[in-house]
């Protein structure tokens, strides 16, 4: 039972967090999305890039190979950016894709199956719990650099400032019940 739980749970929060990078990258342009901070930041490219590269290695096959895969290239990673914001959104959907294709069909007695990552062997439920603290990681890094670059037009994905009171008060009005932070996905 808490095996599946946290199979849903899982999904759910990586939908959340896809959605949070979605809902930061609708609001740029192209160049904002190739913009670098400075010399030692990425880009959002490049870290959407360096997102998908991970998920297609890690999640293909990731039940029988080892999750770090000989085709996978992390340096160039960091480096070559897309042409276009759309073949960005392509990539971003296709590791996206792997993933969930990879999670979903998981039942619970998968979750201590030992896989590997760069011959190091870890349970599957130590892999999820990898990434889910890699992924947000780097969504939050998207997510700073869209407000940056947005500055006062950046359009909240969360509870806007200054209206934490108005948005508690329309929540407790509603029926006591469990609610998440992802049941709006």
């Amino acid at each position: 039972m808490i095996e599946q739980k946290f199979l849903e749970s899982s999904i759910k929060f990586f939908k959340y967090y896809k959605k949070l990078g979605e809902g930061a990258m609708a609001q740029l342009s192209y160049e904002q999305t190739i913009t670098r901070p400075n010399e030692g930041s990425n880009s959002i490219a490049l870290i959407v890039h360096h997102l998908s590269g991970n998920m297609l290695s890690r999640w293909t096959d990731f039940l029988t190979t080892d999750g770090e895969k000989e085709w996978r290239n992390r340096e160039a990673e960091f480096d070559e950016t897309y042409p276009t914001k759309e073949a960005m959104m392509e990539a971003w959907e296709k590791g996206w894709k792997c993933l969930f294709d990879a999670l979903e069909p998981l039942q619970p007695n998968d979750l201590l199956k030992v896989i590997y990552v760069r011959n190091e062997g870890q349970t599957v439920l130590e892999a999820i719990q990898r990434q889910l603290a890699h992924y947000p990681h780097h969504i939050g890094q998207i997510l700073f650099q869209a407000k940056a670059l947005k500055g006062n037009e950046f359009k909240s994905l969360s509870i806007p400032k200054g209206q934490s009171d108005q948005y508690n008060e329309r929540h407790f009005a509603q029926a006591k019940e469990i609610r998440h932070p992802t049941d709006k996905l």
